[in-house]
């Protein structure tokens, strides 16, 4: 069947070189073929952890998942809400709505395997060799996490959350990897305070480190046992201690690592929400290891089966969802001309901790 209504559609292109330059640009609605299923972008969010799969686009392959018409130009990944407007795949139908993996685009073509009432998994050829978590769409009629009338936190906080989930989890299940502390930067961001949130009360404390601009945001959280500023790191006592990197800033690293000395027990990257030009040095030349969610999907998938992964993150999910509301205002924008603007917003870090963007392209 086909509902398609659109004669054009679009793509925000970004320059890979530089996230700061972005164009829309008109495309034509892809043509479905057999095994193929169109939807159409309903809502989105934008957050700095979109600025992070840009950033780390060629590291962590995110650029592959939706390829740019142009060189040198990308589509940056968002996650959200599509509606099916055209199918021939049995068990997809046209009006069907699905969480999950979006370009910034009005449309996304796809070619849907393991269909079944909880969803599909995303089977173009470029898609498969990619990390798994990032081809599963979720039908909501079969979400045992959705919520109706809490999307739009769904599109701000899920795909964080399931990072928060799953650092939190390796935390407790590696026994904090001997650590007393664990201190997390960028405090004020979702990722991180969604951790915090999880790690309260679990026999280790957690430290917040924000920016002056954002500590009376973060202090007022209330999951942070106690909140630093950057430029207050020498405070931290000389205790065993965990650094949950969000920012990717490597100077507050090496004075971070200068004042703890041994008492860094570990290092582990989880984000980058700083893009100043970083001195010379890989991760692996530097010391500290980089935290990608989905290997600990996969090892509690194998400990727990997906469904009592699924299961347990539900169980999370529903309790974080009424704290989260009182953390967020949420605002609204319409066309991808909000989008554009959005995007420089966000990745220029003009953004306040309280505010959630949602998009309806």
């Amino acid at each position: 069947m086909d509902n398609t209504s659109a004669a054009t559609a679009w793509n925000l292109l970004v320059r890979r070189d530089d996230l700061s330059t972005a164009e829309l640009e008109d495309a034509p609605v892809p043509q479905v073929q057999d095994g193929e299923a169109l939807l159409r972008v309903d809502r989105v969010g934008l957050t700095a952890n979109n600025v992070t799969y840009a950033a780390l686009g060629d590291s962590f392959r995110y650029w592959e998942f939706f390829p740019a018409p142009r060189a040198g130009w990308g589509i940056v990944p968002l996650w959200g809400f599509a509606d099916v407007v055209a199918s021939r795949v049995d068990g997809i139908e046209t009006g069907s709505r699905y969480y999950g993996y979006f370009p910034s685009a009005s449309h996304l073509l796809v070619r849907p395997d393991r269909v079944d009432a909880r969803g599909f998994r995303e089977a173009s050829p470029h898609r498969v060799p990619l990390p798994r978590p990032y081809n599963a769409y979720a039908l909501t009629t079969g979400d045992i996490a959705y919520e109706a009338g809490r999307e739009d936190l769904h599109v701000l906080y899920r795909p964080l959350f399931w990072t928060s989930f799953m650092l939190a989890d390796w935390l407790v299940d590696n026994a904090w990897l001997g650590a007393k502390s664990v201190v997390l930067s960028s405090a004020s961001s979702k990722t991180a305070y969604g951790a915090a949130h999880l790690l309260q009360g679990q026999g280790c404390e957690v430290v917040g480190l924000t920016s002056p601009r954002n500590l009376a945001f973060t202090e007022g959280l209330g999951c942070y046992d106690r909140v630093l500023t950057y430029e207050d790191v020498s405070r931290l006592p000389r205790t065993q201690t965990l650094y949950a990197d969000f920012a990717g800033d490597q100077q507050l690293s090496a004075r971070l690592c200068a004042h703890l000395g041994d008492a860094l027990v570990h290092q582990v990257v989880v984000g980058i929400t700083n893009q100043e030009p970083a001195p010379a040095g890989t991760l692996a030349e530097t010391g500290p290891a980089m935290f990608f969610a989905p290997d600990q999907m996969r090892k509690r998938i194998g400990d727990w089966g997906r469904e009592g992964l699924d299961r347990r993150f539900a169980e999370v999910w529903k309790e974080f969802l009424p704290v989260a509301e009182g953390w967020v205002d949420i605002v609204h924008s319409n066309g991808p001309q909000s989008l554009e603007r959005v995007w420089h917003e966000v990745q220029s870090g003009r953004t306040s901790p309280r505010t959630g963007h949602i998009i309806t392209p």
